[in-house]
């Protein structure tokens, strides 16, 4: 299970968040999912999570088409400011959604822990590439042995975050990881 020292390890102290336990203890989860939470913390991860928003209330408050999840996350579309994207919770399962703008919840993973794993696979492998680090750089095209390297490191990304969370990767509409990674270079 990651921890909050390797969070911090490529996000940095001050970009993972605690949650405090009077803040997840109404909330209806799993205890120990509560715990991850609490003890490990959510890192501010590249093109993923800005900010570490969650909620107080203990009813769920994020409103989606799988019906009201806790918040844990926010983020600001680059396009259009006014329209945040969040991650969140369902309540009794604990399974983790990537919510859109309009509501509609994407399957991120199916927990909270195997959440914090795959963020922590991602955050470390796209902050120590050269080529995913930057993804909203200067605005120049790879050349082609670039895009290639790329495609590779993401396939090989893909490959180690489906084997912390298979269920993560059984589909691919309506699922985070598989859109999210092919998409990166488009």
């Amino acid at each position: 299970m990651t921890t909050y020292g390797q969070l911090t390890e490529w996000a940095g102290p001050g970009h993972v968040t605690r949650a405090g336990r009077d803040v997840v203890a109404g909330w209806r989860i799993p205890g120990f999912m509560k715990a991850q939470l609490v003890e490990v913390g959510i890192p501010v991860a590249p093109r993923l999570i800005e900010r570490v928003v969650m909620q107080n209330e203990a009813e769920p408050a994020l409103l989606t088409s799988r019906g009201p999840l806790y918040r844990l996350t926010e983020q600001a579309d680059p396009d259009d400011q006014a329209a945040q994207f969040s991650f969140g919770v369902e309540p009794e399962t604990g399974t983790v959604y990537f919510v859109l703008p309009d509501g509609e919840a994407w399957f991120a993973n199916s927990g909270v822990g195997v959440w914090l794993d795959v963020l922590h696979r991602y955050g470390t492998r796209v902050t120590a590439s050269e080529l995913l680090s930057e993804p909203d750089g200067p605005e120049e095209y790879l050349s082609e042995e670039e895009e290639e390297r790329a495609f590779a490191e993401l396939n090989r990304l893909a490959e180690e975050l489906q084997e912390i969370d298979p269920a993560a990767f059984d589909g691919y509409e309506g699922f985070l990881w598989p859109g999210l990674l092919d998409r990166w270079l488009y």
